[in-house]
């Protein structure tokens, strides 16, 4: 198995996952960029998966399902565009490996991921969920629904690979070294993520540079109540306060 970012509007990622002369894609904001990829590598599209339904994740998925005899897109309720209907523990096969969908809410209040796992492990195609050092905005969905979702996340193999929609992860790790200045790892993925892309990333990755899988940690803890100007009583707390604080940086 191969998977490979194709990059697409201003600072989008479709995922393109081939297995032998097939492949599946992940949020596909534009079919243009996803067409010349399936023709340079004599593929044929096989699935069409989607996280949520702004534009910038499903703009080219109907030119794809024409294009390509009809091949199925999967998507919540909510993803005008699905022609099979998915909802959290929906189980279906890609090559060898069991796609398993997730209810990761938060940034939009019907958000999935796709997790994949096969020979090569267990691969989390996230959307706008998780991003490296960092996390969606919050549209239609909640705070509350967002910390789950990183709570439930933390919970896998720490080899677990995330792969997040955006390259957000230079501007994510700066807000991340404002929150802790003192962090090595942070100061070395950010000389890193010069050169792009900077995905997939494992969760023993985020762990130590994402802010938001680190809000037990007393420094992030009093960084906040610091940068906030107010007393936080609990991890959630902390979590809501991070993402304002990130979304004023």
């Amino acid at each position: 198995m191969k998977i490979t970012p194709i990059q697409a509007l201003n600072d989008n990622y479709i995922w393109m996952i081939q297995e032998g002369n097939h492949a599946a894609c992940v949020d596909p904001s534009d079919a243009t960029p996803v067409l010349k990829f399936l023709v340079h590598n004599r593929l044929m599209l096989a699935q069409t998966w989607i996280t949520h339904p702004h534009p910038d994740h499903t703009g080219g998925a109907k030119s794809l399902f024409h294009g390509f005899l009809e091949s199925p897109i999967y998507g919540e309720s909510d993803i005008d565009v699905a022609t099979h209907t998915v909802t959290a523990g929906t189980q279906f096969p890609f090559g060898e490996g069991l796609v398993t969908v997730w209810a990761t809410p938060g940034h939009t209040d019907r958000h999935i991921s796709y997790l994949l796992e096969n020979s090569d492990g267990l691969h989390v195609f996230c959307g706008d969920t998780l991003f490296s050092a960092g996390c969606g905005r919050v549209f239609t969905g909640t705070i509350e629904q967002l910390y789950d979702s990183f709570h439930r996340f933390n919970q896998l193999p720490e080899e677990t690979l995330f792969y997040p929609a955006h390259e957000y992860t230079a501007s994510n790790l700066r807000f991340a070294q404002h929150i802790e200045p003192d962090n090595a790892d942070i100061q070395t993925a950010l000389a890193a993520a010069e050169h792009m892309p900077t995905l997939p990333v494992s969760l023993a990755h985020e762990r130590k540079v994402n802010p938001f899988f680190r809000v037990h940690l007393p420094q992030v803890q009093a960084r906040a109540e610091e940068l906030s100007e107010r007393k936080l009583n609990s991890e959630l707390e902390v979590f809501a306060a991070l993402r304002e604080l990130k979304n004023q940086f």
